[in-house]
């Protein structure tokens, strides 16, 4: 991404959020702390944003009463490669994800950019997290979050989780929703990349009573690695308002309840 469109889309963000740390930028848009404090100053200079410690304000706040922007307790460990792509659509299908779960409720979220914004959100409401992510479980922790399981298995990198080829502890707990993403989502189904992320993440959706996909709109009509499941199996699907209208129509005759964010 280069830094005209890069800019724009923190532009977005802030409009959306109202302010930004320096690690958010560093995990949304694959950059380097460097270029983050570059790219506040420029837009600062430019008169488009607030510049405060930590990070930046939308020009709502004025420097009078602008605050410093909270230091993150947390790391996005190896973001997803999407990572940089529509931070403010994501942020709203995960406030719209957050919104389904009802206090005293037990919830499955897996590992994804979008999944861990909705799982933040859930911090100290009465919702019982299960998860295998990391970094979410890590920032429910830092938050004090009383309901949190982490489920075993061997540490991945490269997706941040614990996951084991066996059937583990997974099968010790049901759960009200499974909230996942994927790679692409088609009328055939919701498709992932990696086999082990799938096979355990199967055997994890056997315990919630419903599933629920957290899509952004850039993968709609896509199909990208392994089947996850069939399109019939998913309850609902939350996804951004800029989505195709055909494909949203088609995933609907799949018996799929669509909410726009």
């Amino acid at each position: 991404m280069n830094e005209q469109l890069r800019h724009s889309e923190i532009l977005s963000y802030l409009k959306e959020m109202g302010q930004i740390s320096v690690q958010e930028l560093v995990s949304q848009f694959s950059i380097s702390p460097a270029t983050a404090r570059r790219d506040i100053n420029k837009l600062n200079d430019l008169g488009r944003l607030h510049k405060v410690r930590n990070g930046a304000v939308n020009l709502e706040n004025t420097p009078e009463t602008a605050q410093p922007v909270p230091a993150p307790v947390y790391q996005l460990m190896s973001p997803p490669a999407d990572a940089v792509h529509n931070p403010v659509e994501k942020n709203r299908i995960a406030e719209v994800a957050a919104s389904l779960c009802k206090e005293g409720e037990s919830v499955i979220i897996n590992c994804g950019t979008t999944a861990f914004i909705m799982g933040a959100k859930l911090a100290g409401r009465d919702v019982q997290v299960i998860t295998n992510y990391l970094p979410l479980a890590n920032h429910l922790i830092i938050e004090k979050h009383e309901k949190v399981i982490i489920l075993g298995g061997q540490y991945y990198a490269g997706s941040s989780s614990t996951m084991t080829p066996f059937e583990g502890d997974a099968q010790l707990y049901s759960a009200h929703y499974m909230f996942t993403s994927g790679a692409g989502l088609t009328d055939q189904g919701l498709t992932k990349v990696d086999p082990m992320t799938v096979m355990v993440e199967q055997r994890m959706l056997k315990q919630a009573d419903k599933l629920v996909v957290l899509v952004d709109s850039s993968k709609l009509g896509v199909r990208s690695g392994l089947l996850f499941c069939r399109a019939s199996e998913i309850d609902i699907l939350i996804t951004g308002r800029e989505a195709d209208p055909d494909i949203l129509k088609a995933l609907e005759q799949k018996g799929i309840e669509i909410v726009l964010a």
